[in-house]
């Protein structure tokens, strides 16, 4: 298998595991593709910004803003199935009902949805639908917010330990480890992004979301000794209503 082809492999990896656009029948699954396709996560968060994007053009030829947003905010969700608002409700519904890191992951495996994961989905989609309708140019915010937020998230994998006794979790990460290397590739989509932003929001938008980071890191570590696949999913919901916040500041509005 030559670079190409498996670098190939990974892309196809981290797309489907992240939504449900199929995959050709040649490319390969296994625990090792998935371990490395980690550093197409932002990747797969800019192609799921341009179908988000693409779903407001259209809907919004046909309704007002408000209705264009909940309509593609729905069609990610159906496209996502859901993956990163699990993580983020059973972040809320284990750091909410658990005392100990070992009583916090149990809660955090049951598939169930308690009442803490529900507010946590009700606050955080509320304030991504409210954002939304709030900025001008919801396209450019759409694509950076998705991909922007996953980087974010990604980051985690380089910098912190996984935490072992998140084995048998319902929801695990695709990788437990993150190069130097593999983060590099990671942030050319976020770079790109980056360049989409007005030159005066940038600076907010990094500043917003390195200390969203910094905050979600200790927390982690603290109550946790480290990061699990739904702390994955929590930080890229954070991160991406971080994003749309900022954007609908005076200073950050597109």
């Amino acid at each position: 298998m030559n670079a190409l082809t498996r670098e190939l492999h990974l892309f196809f990896n981290a797309l489907t595991f992240f939504t449900r656009i199929p995959a050709p029948a040649w490319v390969k699954f296994g625990p090792d593709e998935l371990n490395h396709a980690s550093r197409y996560f932002p990747l797969a968060g800019l192609i799921i910004g341009l179908a988000a994007a693409a779903l407001y053009a259209i809907f919004a030829l046909l309704f007002p803003a408000t209705i264009a947003v909940l309509l593609s905010t729905g069609g990610i969700l159906l496209l996502t199935g859901g993956f990163h608002e699990d993580g983020l409700a059973d972040l809320c519904d284990g750091f909410g009902g658990g005392w100990t890191p070992q009583q916090t992951l149990e809660i955090m495996k049951d598939s169930r949805l308690g009442s803490y994961g529900a507010l946590g989905l009700i606050i955080v989609l509320g304030l991504k639908l409210a954002s939304l309708i709030s900025i001008n140019d919801v396209l450019i915010a759409l694509i950076a917010g998705h991909t922007l937020s996953r980087f974010v998230a990604v980051s985690l994998i380089h910098t912190d330990s996984y935490v072992q006794l998140d084995r048998l979790s319902k929801v695990r990460p695709l990788a437990s480890n993150m190069s130097r290397t593999e983060l590099l590739i990671a942030t050319a989509p976020a770079l790109a992004c980056l360049f989409l932003l007005p030159g005066y929001s940038v600076l907010a938008v990094i500043t917003a979301l390195l200390l969203l980071r910094l905050y979600l890191c200790r927390l982690f570590r603290r109550r946790l000794g480290g990061y699990t696949g739904d702390c994955l999913g929590a930080t890229q919901q954070l991160a991406e209503v971080a994003v749309y916040l900022v954007l609908c500041l005076p200073l950050g509005q597109l």
